[in-house]
Order: C-alpha cells, then sequence, then structure tokens
C-alpha cells in the first residue's frame, strides 16, 4: 500500500540535481526530508551554457537576485542564436526571442509582410525584430516601455558548474543534506518493485520514499536499476559526439550564441564573461573522431584553457519519465542535442511538472500517466523543432547533409512545414515551448517561403500597409540609442 511521501532522495548533482534540491526545498519546505548525494570524481557534462527566456522565471521563484546570478556564474545576455551555413555555405540568420513585427490585424505579421514584399518591401523580417537589431549592434540595456514593440525578450549564457554551486548553496540553507560518495548498490522491494535504499561504497545507506535520478546519461536508477526502456531518435538525429573545450573570451561579449554548420555536424560557440565555450556536435558515422576534432581546434578563436572533452551519447528519450517512486530529470530521462538550447528548460519543465503532480499523500498511477504523458509531447515537439534545421538544407555538399535533407519526417513535422508553404500559417501544439515566431524564422531562415498569405492582409490598401509599416520599422529602431554595448551594460548592471 501506498504511503505519504515524507524523504526524497537525489541521485546525482549538477545542474539537475541541485535544480531539483533548490526548487523542491523552496515549495516542499521542511514538509520533505531532501537529501543529495553526489560525488566529486564524477564530473559534468557541463555543456549546457546557454538557456531560453524561461530560466528567468525559476531563478525569480528561487529569489535569485539578476545581479548575484550573474556575478557568480560569469553570465552574460543570450537574446538569440545565429545559424551560419545551416541552409547553404556563406548563408545566415537568427532565431531569436523576440517576435517580428507588432499586431496588425485578424492574422500573424507575417501575412502582412508577404503581401508588402510582393509589393516590393526590400526589408527582411528580421528588421522588424527588436532582438535582432540589438543583436546586430552588439547591444543591451534594460529599458523602461510599455509599448511591446519594444519588448526584449532574453535568456543568458553562463557557466553551469558555477550556476550548480549557487544552488547549492540556497538548497542547503533551506535544510537539503548533502552526502558525498559514489553509488555502489540500488535496492528494490521485491513485491512493489520500488527502489528501497541507495548504498555507497562507503557502507554507508539512504532510504527514501522518492528517488530523483539525476545521475546524466547513465540513467543509473531509471534504466540501470529499474529497466526503463530507452526509446533512440538516431534515425532522425544521427549525431551521437560532442567534442567541447574552453577558450580565452573575446574581445567583445556577443549578446548571442553562434551555431556553425560543418561538413558533418555543427559548432557551438557561447560567450561568458571569462571565456568561451566552445563545442562541436557531430556523427562518428560520418566522420571520426580525430577529424572531428581537426575541424573543430581549427575554427577556434582565441587560446584553449583545458583540454577537450569528447562525451559520447544517443538522442532519444525514455519510454518513461516516472517510473513506481522513480522520477529521471535531466539527461537521466532522455537527450537532446543543444542545438536550440534546451537542455536546462528541460530540467526546470519537468521539475514544475513534478511539483504540480507531487504525491505528498502516496503514489499514484493516474499522476505518474499524466506527468509522463506531458513529457513525452513536451520532447517530441522540441525533437521536431531541432529535426527542423536538418532537414531544411540545401547545402548537398557531403552525404551527411544530403542524408538529412532526405529523412522520413514525423508526421506532425511534416505536416508543419507543409502547412506553412502553402498558406503561411503556423500550427502550434500547446505543448510546444517554441512559439510561432520562433517556427517563423527558423523555416523563413531555412529558406521556405509561403507562397500564399492570409486574405485578412489584402483587406489593407498597399499604401496604407507601406506607410504603416515604415512607421514600425522606426520605432523598432528608436530606442537604440538608448542601448549600450553588451559589454558596458554588464559592468554597469554588475558595478550597480
Amino acid at each position: 500500500m501506498s504511503h505519504s511521501i515524507k524523504s526524497v532522495v537525489i541521485a546525482g548533482g549538477g545542474t539537475a540535481g541541485w535544480m531539483t534540491a533548490a526548487l523542491l526545498s523552496k515549495v516542499l519546505g521542511c514538509n520533505i526530508d531532501i537529501t543529495l548525494i553526489e560525488s566529486d570524481d564524477i564530473g559534468a557534462i557541463g555543456v549546457g551554457e546557454a538557456t531560453i527566456p524561461t530560466i528567468q522565471a525559476f531563478n525569480q521563484y528561487l529569489a535569485l537576485d539578476e545581479k548575484e546570478f550573474l556575478a557568480a556564474t560569469k553570465g552574460s545576455i543570450k537574446l538569440a542564436i545565429k545559424f551560419e551555413n545551416w541552409r547553404k555555405m556563406g548563408e545566415s540568420y537568427f532565431h531569436t526571442f523576440g517576435a517580428p513585427g507588432a499586431n496588425l490585424g485578424f492574422c500573424n505579421f507575417q501575412h502582412y509582410w508577404l503581401k508588402a514584399k510582393a509589393a516590393g518591401l526590400t526589408q527582411s523580417l528580421w528588421d522588424f525584430d527588436f532582438n535582432y537589431l540589438c543583436c546586430l549592434a552588439g547591444k543591451f540595456n534594460k529599458i523602461q516601455t510599455t509599448n511591446s514593440v519594444h519588448d526584449l525578450n532574453y535568456a543568458y549564457h553562463f557557466d553551469s558548474a558555477l550556476y550548480a554551486k549557487l544552488l547549492r548553496s540556497k538548497a542547503e540553507a533551506h535544510g537539503v543534506t548533502r552526502v558525498e560518495g559514489l553509488i555502489e548498490h540500488i535496492s528494490r522491494d521485491a513485491i512493489s518493485g520500488n527502489i528501497t535504499q541507495i548504498i555507497l561504497q562507503n557502507g554507508e545507506s539512504f532510504t527514501g520514499d522518492l528517488f530523483i535520478d539525476c545521475t546524466g546519461l547513465k540513467s543509473l536508477l531509471l534504466r540501470q536499476t529499474m529497466g526503463v526502456k530507452f526509446q533512440s531518435w538516431q534515425h532522425w538525429l544521427p549525431a551521437n559526439r560532442a567534442i567541447a573545450v574552453p577558450t580565452e573570451r573575446a574581445a567583445a561579449t556577443l549578446p548571442y550564441t553562434c551555431s556553425t554548420a560543418h561538413k558533418v555536424g555543427w559548432q557551438w560557440r557561447i560567450p561568458l564573461t571569462h571565456r568561451n565555450g566552445n563545442g562541436l556536435v557531430y556523427s562518428s558515422d560520418y566522420i571520426s573522431d580525430d577529424e572531428a576534432w581537426q575541424q573543430l581546434s581549427s575554427n577556434l578563436t582565441g587560446k584553449m584553457l583545458a583540454e577537450p572533452r569528447t562525451i559520447r551519447f544517443e538522442t532519444g528519450k525514455t519510454v518513461e519519465q516516472w517510473h513506481k517512486n522513480v522520477v529521471a530529470i535531466g539527461l537521466s530521462s532522455g537527450f537532446l542535442e543543444p542545438l536550440e538550447s534546451t537542455s536546462i528548460h528541460l530540467i526546470q519543465s519537468a521539475l514544475v511538472r513534478l511539483l504540480k503532480l507531487f504525491p505528498h499523500q502516496g503514489l499514484s498511477d493516474e499522476a505518474i500517466f499524466t506527468y509522463n504523458q506531458e513529457s513525452a509531447t513536451e520532447i517530441d515537439t522540441i525533437r521536431d523543432f531541432i529535426i527542423l534545421h536538418y532537414f531544411l538544407n540545401e547545402r548537398g555538399d557531403s552525404p551527411f547533409w544530403r542524408d538529412m535533407a532526405n529523412l522520413n519526417l514525423p508526421e506532425r513535422l511534416a505536416h508543419k512545414i507543409k502547412l506553412f508553404r502553402k498558406t503561411a500559417h503556423i500550427t502550434n501544439d500547446p505543448s510546444d515551448i517554441f512559439r510561432d515566431a520562433s517556427w517563423l524564422e527558423v523555416m523563413l531562415g531555412q529558406g521556405v517561403m509561403p507562397e500564399d498569405h492570409h486574405p485578412a492582409a489584402n483587406a489593407v490598401p498597399i499604401a496604407q500597409l507601406q506607410q504603416t509599416l515604415a512607421q514600425l520599422l522606426a520605432a523598432k529602431q528608436e530606442p537604440l540609442a538608448q542601448m549600450l554595448s553588451h559589454d558596458a551594460f554588464l559592468e554597469r548592471y554588475l558595478r550597480a
């Protein structure tokens, strides 16, 4: 018979473990005993240094002061991702956290832009995106405005190891007990199949009612102990390796992440205030590890600050993220390459989902089913968004890119692309964290030009539409004069 949850044991530290400990202890307080087991002998992957804007809500709920957070994690502002060479060699586009244009009527902005473009408009969709304009200028500032045209949505780049350290201090202040040690054995109840105990190499043992698996790609509790199966997505996303290496920081800290497509896979560059994070994501089916390192090292800017690390992974998800009394948070529940900086968001959303369904009166099959269903839908939609970037390439310069352009797409994604190509309309799943503007910029950036626009746009006379767009363009440009260089903002903000 299920009993109330009084103790939670978190297996693993790092970003996932300490985000879990910090939020659970903040929300549940002294009602639950929380123990986190980790070992300094196990290094974190530490490539999740770029985020999406939802991280702000997480930090705010933990009462993390933004200045304290940025200083402690050597953080910087992220307004967008710049994609280079993804459609064709020599071409680039931005996926920003902004929304191009403004609400001009019944249909979305792209329909009005498409009508004006057909009549001779020369400005790109991005010229109407304030985030994009700030990226081009290398600027950022917090401006006081009630005009939604000037909204500047942002996220962060930061050192994930330093973030975990900051969260650890908050969690321990809320009563979380940290235990140093390596897990030797995990015991299960013979009847229920639930985990009952974790035993460390030094002989210490820890019992709990609910166990959180934050052991990363090993998935020590959920997959190895509970036997939950893994659903591979290698046929859609064949990348299975990443090489990561830090370099000296650049002279100017860009307010965006760079993602540069190479012959096989892609390279990231993430600007922090004390260094740059770099890496190459690739498939060993198309290139050797030595060739991959040669490709990455020849495209690094700045002196290397540490030896490169190779990370092996398989893209996919566990068929259940919550099984009996084990919940997997982070990489133990599945892996998606960091193309759209979603790893930390998936930790955050999993924790919020767990807290909403928290089984304080005992495990509930209904709650577990709901959690797994929502988790699966969310990661599936992110998977589709990542596949989108690969599929819509026109490179054809290597077997890798030719194979990616000939993928057999998930049905939902194939329909979404066809609908946009025919009508410029974007249909969105409620669980999709990437809203219309994100899909719009990536599909346009990858070369999908709609064949039509909504007839509501035709209700506006072209001369009136041209005048409205000219005024909107000027309005988007107006606040740039108030903006500081990204580095000047960080220096002034943190000093204040």
